[in-house]
């Protein structure tokens, strides 16, 4: 069984026992979360929300909260002596997911 989730404006395929990457959520490692917002659910039938399905739920643990690796930015304009270098690391949570409620 298997159901697609919107969370942090992205919609993931998600399966039970399944780690994810997802945008930041603000809890502590270990705790359980819950999304709410199923759009799809799948296996032997297939059941689509209209925007989403009604009682259905996924349930995960968070693993850790991290940051990805470092992108660098970096911009420049020939000839006039101007250049900006920028960085930037985009948080993160891992999750594990435990169940799908349908």
């Amino acid at each position: 069984m298997y159901a697609i989730i919107k969370t942090g404006g992205k919609q993931i395929k998600v399966e039970e026992g399944q780690s994810i990457y997802v945008e930041k959520l603000n809890v502590l490692a270990g705790d359980t979360v819950i999304f709410d917002e199923v759009l799809l659910l799948g296996g032997e039938e297939t059941t689509v929300g209209s925007p989403i399905v009604s009682g259905a739920s996924v349930e995960g643990t968070v693993e850790k909260q991290g940051r990805a690796k470092k992108v660098v930015t970096y911009k420049y304009k020939p000839k006039k002596h101007t250049h900006r270098k920028q960085g930037h690391r985009q948080p993160y949570s891992k999750i594990m997911i435990n169940k799908i409620n349908a």
